[in-house]
This record gives C-alpha cells, structure tokens and sequence, in this order.
C-alpha cells in the first residue's frame, strides 16, 4: 500500500506545482499590464488642460485601474509566487534572491504609481509627460531581468 501512495503524493505535488506556476504567470501578466498601463493614463490626463473637464474621467481610470487590476494582481503574485518558492525550495538560490529584489522594487514602482494617480486627483502634477514616458519604461526592464533570471538561473 506505501508504494502506491508515494507517486500518488508526487503526483498531487506536482499538479498543484503547475497550478500555482500557472496562477503566478496569469497574474504577472495581468499585473504587468497595469503597470504598463498606468503611466499612460497619466501621460494621457497630464497632458489636458487643468480644470479641462475630461480630468475626472481620468481620475476614474486610473483609479479603477489601480483597484480592479492592480492591487488584486499584485497581491496574487506575491502568493502565488511565494507559494512556488517554497514548494520548490529556492530560498537558498541567488537568483530568487536577485529577482525577490527586482519583484520588490516593481512593488514600490506600483505604491509609488498610485501615490501619483493620488497627486493628479487633486490636480498636482509633479512630473512632465517626458518624465511620466521614461517611467513607463521602468517594467518592462525589470520584467526583462526578471525573466533572465528565472529562466537563465545565472547564480
């Protein structure tokens, strides 16, 4: 009966591994697409007349943006990703480290995002549009790094 029940349990193991392998790519993808997003809509809201009366729409946007994909993405990753690390036992691994660090500095580019939508909503616009399109840029290389690191595993 114990011979059965080992490869039964591997089994198990291995299926919900793709699950939360599965979970954790969805919504990275979901939230890197908000990320993307995000400093477009502001470009975009930056760029009308203060006072123009499309700003609240805007507002609404990147709010919704920021409750609906956002927030919930982010904290998916984070569990799902957490989840993987340690069904895989990576945490003595120098990438998960490396790419733990760059996961990190995308989460405080998001509070950082939404501290801004914060800024615009009452009409304070701390950046210039040229600043808003480099910012953009911000995910996309770290998503770049990030997928060196999980697939590449240099350290």
């Amino acid at each position: 009966m114990e011979a059965t029940i080992v490869p039964f349990m591997m089994q198990v193991l291995m299926m919900l591994y793709l699950w939360l392998k599965a979970g954790h790519v969805i919504f990275v993808v979901f939230w890197m697409s908000g990320l993307f997003m995000l400093p477009r809509f502001f470009v975009y809201h930056q760029e009308l007349p203060e006072g123009a009366p499309e700003n609240a729409a805007w507002v609404d946007r990147e709010a919704k943006l920021l409750k609906i994909i956002l927030w919930p993405s982010l904290v998916l990753v984070w569990v799902f990703g957490l989840a993987l690390a340690i069904s895989g036992g990576w945490f003595t691994q120098g990438w998960l480290h490396a790419k733990l660090a760059f996961v990190v500095l995308l989460t405080g580019y998001q509070l950082w995002m939404a501290d801004y939508a914060r800024n615009l909503a009452v009409g304070r616009r701390k950046l210039t549009g040229k600043q808003l399109r480099l910012a953009n840029e911000v995910p996309g290389v770290a998503a770049a790094i990030i997928i060196v690191l999980v697939i590449i595993k240099p350290f």
